[in-house]
């Protein structure tokens, strides 16, 4: 897809927001517009956020079991969204360095104008390299455990340079970083790759290299929100590495990250833990969080998607159960992206579906905060030190200076740009479990409802409110954002 088709995108406009997190139901009055404008996404044809219908509200009969209906109830509400968004890797920022000035304005605009694009307004980044590298490299030099040599000069070439043009069109957006590995003399294999363990005696070193991280970033203007304690504790990967058993990442939280961050001065930051696939979610979380010592630290569980491998599927059950059991912890999807990149694949609309419906039933599921891995790869999927490459929404080509833009990028776009932050999750029941829903009220009264058609069939439906309806469509391998004001 070249970037003609983000054209109709660059009419539309987003549905505002801001609020506070809440993550159980309770009931609120909420005064239900008679206008719903549809906005469509569909494979097959033209259509991307197009405006397709502006419908009217009216008294509906009670439905009958052979009618497709769509329930959305604005009295119920749940978890508050905090935002949708990308992570600003090095390997983006590499590749964002060599676009020409007007491909890297229809980039930014495309992912950050909240009118003109989808309105980004959450991220992530990295503490010192990971496999979207170019290299691996650390900020201090080796056996330093005094950090007198920290320094992330590395990072004032592309990345910082890259996030600073994100954050202006952006107008700010909440940021949350990870590492990968520590310095390899840290750890017990002597190498930032391959997993390893962090050495005991260093745990405290390590503990404050997070702040050292922090406070260097917001000197250089990019304030950092939240961070992770370890991307994928439990994978031994080829590329940046380090493994945390449940046990491990508990009194690492408990006895060192947790009171560094504390007695720096950082205790606002949000902590999260796990950042790793659903498959193991509940063990990690129940872990850490059934100790009030480390459990008073912890904001959150992050988690990823990759457990498909294992044969796990998509467990968002895993998900519900934590939900479920610590309501008052945070879910955030922190990575999900579709690996083994092939060039001939830019335009295959399952990758956009994959997202769908990850989005949807995980934000159901009580999360409030979701991650996209790169918001941008070049041609070959990468840059990547290890041959690690995956798609992205975007791709650019580096050898004629193209943007290409995935349906992964829309699929996103239908919840990014009208789930605004502040939203709050509502009831939205489908009565075919084929019709994927979501729906949120946002804070300036308007209710946004998403509706995924995932087959090969166009689905007729009605969009029941409290007794008022409309009758509308779904089309075969479409998402729409149906907007009520």
């Amino acid at each position: 897809m070249k970037n003609s088709i983000l054209m109709p995108l660059l009419m539309a406009s987003a549905v505002t927001a801001g609020a506070q997190t809440r993550t159980a139901a309770k009931k609120t009055p909420a005064k239900i517009g008679d206008q719903v404008k549809v906005y469509v996404t569909a494979k097959g044809t033209d259509d991307r956020f197009k405006l397709t219908e502006t419908l009217n509200m009216a008294p509906v009969k009670q439905p009958v079991e052979t009618q497709i209906s769509i329930f959305v109830d604005p009295s119920k509400t749940f978890q508050t969204m905090i935002g949708v968004g990308g992570a600003l890797t090095d390997a983006a920022a590499e590749t964002y360095a060599k676009l020409s000035p007007e491909k890297k304005r229809e980039f930014l605009t495309a992912y950050y104008d909240k009118e003109k694009g989808i309105g980004y307004s959450w991220a992530r980044t990295h503490i010192q390299s990971c496999d979207f590298s170019s290299d691996t490299y650390s900020y201090v030099k080796d056996n330093d455990a005094s950090l007198k040599s920290f320094d992330i000069s590395h990072d004032k070439k592309y990345r910082i340079p890259f996030i600073k043009d994100a954050q202006k069109v952006a107008g700010g957006f909440k940021m949350f970083v990870s590492p990968w590995s520590p310095p390899a003399w840290m750890k017990d294999n002597n190498n930032m790759l391959r997993g390893g363990k962090l050495k005991p005696e260093y745990r405290q070193t390590w503990a404050l290299m997070y702040t050292k991280f922090i406070r260097s970033y917001e000197k250089e203007g990019i304030p950092i929100w939240a961070l992770s304690v370890q991307n994928e504790p439990m994978a031994v990967q080829k590329w940046e590495s380090c493994v945390f058993t449940a046990e491990e990442e508990r009194d690492f939280v408990k006895n060192y990250l947790g009171p560094t961050l504390k007695k720096e001065g950082l205790a606002d930051k949000k902590l999260i833990i796990w950042d790793h696939n659903r498959d193991l979610l509940y063990q990690r979380a129940s872990t850490v969080l059934e100790d009030p010592q480390a459990a008073k630290y912890v904001w959150g569980v992050g988690y990823h998607w990759y457990e498909t491998w294992t044969g796990a599927g998509m467990n968002f059950e895993s998900t519900r159960r934590v939900h479920e059991a610590f309501p008052n912890t945070n879910l955030v999807f922190t990575e999900g992206c579709v690996e083994k990149f092939d060039f001939n694949r830019l335009d295959d609309w399952s990758l956009g579906e994959r997202y769908g419906y990850s989005m949807i039933n995980d934000l159901n599921a009580g999360t409030v905060a979701w991650t996209d891995w790169n918001v941008l790869l070049d041609e070959k999927g990468g840059p990547n030190h290890v041959g690690n490459f995956c798609f992205a929404p975007i791709h650019a080509d580096t050898r004629d200076g193209s943007l290409h833009y995935t349906s992964e990028y829309y699929y996103i776009g239908h919840i990014s740009k009208y789930i605004r932050p502040g939203a709050k999750r509502i009831v939205s029941s489908a009565s075919r479990e084929k019709l994927l829903t979501t729906a949120y009220l946002n804070t300036d009264g308007k209710i946004a409802v998403v509706v995924m058609n995932p087959i090969d069939t166009e689905m007729n439906y009605t969009l029941w409110v409290k007794g008022k309806g409309v009758n509308t469509k779904a089309l075969p391998h479409s998402i729409a954002t149906l907007v009520i004001q």
